[in-house]
């Protein structure tokens, strides 16, 4: 029902996501309900379409219905006060719905390894006063660096957001989850790509459950271009 979800405005497309099924919790819903996409969108006219759009330097910023699948998915560990990464970060949409979902008290790190990209991300948040208010309390952070090693200097996170397709499952990311925490990512196997969950148990121990088909850029290196 992906394809049928979009709207005329943020309201009308959370509307159509929560109708269709993709958002199935009230709590997601409202999060998404506070950070308008258009401001992190690149065409106000398409800011709303339930679709991946293009925002410079290879990246993209995700359909809305994956954004709020990547949500409910590590709902359990987006409790108020909760620390997470969001690795890829592009423009910042699901790092600004992420902090509205840990609350005030809870911190979220997005990291992008293109500098232009961090730079975008903080602007777009920029552009609302409570997103100014979560860069000015340090509640959110955008900073550049390699998303396979995560971010060390933040971790442990309780909940790992991956946008991009990893190459492998990274141990350096499942080793800054807490216990318990949880991490999703996309991963290539051969051709294609599958979204898994990765829970770390209390005693330390990993299961990784294998969702679904996607398609993701890759998590590499920044273009040199």
């Amino acid at each position: 029902m992906a394809w049928r979800s979009s709207g005329t405005s943020n309201e009308s497309l959370i509307t159509n996501l929560s109708r269709n099924g993709l958002i199935r919790s009230e709590r997601v819903k409202e999060a998404m309900m506070k950070v308008d996409r258009a401001h992190y969108a690149p065409s106000h006219r398409d800011a709303y379409e339930d679709s991946p759009q293009p925002i410079g330097h290879h990246a993209t910023i995700s359909a809305p219905h994956m954004h709020a699948s990547a949500c409910e998915s590590l709902l359990p560990h987006l409790h108020p006060g909760a620390r997470v990464l969001d690795i890829g970060s592009g423009s910042g949409y699901l790092t600004a719905v992420f902090a509205n979902l840990v609350g005030p008290s809870g911190t979220v790190v997005g990291i992008d390894h293109i500098q232009p990209l961090v730079d975008l991300a903080a602007q777009n948040m920029a552009k609302s006063e409570a997103g100014r208010a979560m860069l000015d309390s340090g509640q959110v952070e955008f900073v550049k660096g390699d998303g396979r090693k995560g971010w060390a200097e933040a971790a442990p996170y309780d909940a790992i957001h991956v946008g991009a397709a990893a190459a492998e499952h990274h141990e350096e990311l499942s080793e800054q989850l807490k216990a318990p925490g949880r991490m999703f990512v996309p991963v290539e196997e051969g051709n294609v790509q599958h979204i898994y969950v990765v829970d770390k148990k209390e005693d330390g121990s990993i299961e990784k459950e294998k969702l679904y088909g996607v398609r993701y850029v890759p998590l590499t290196d920044a273009p040199s271009a």
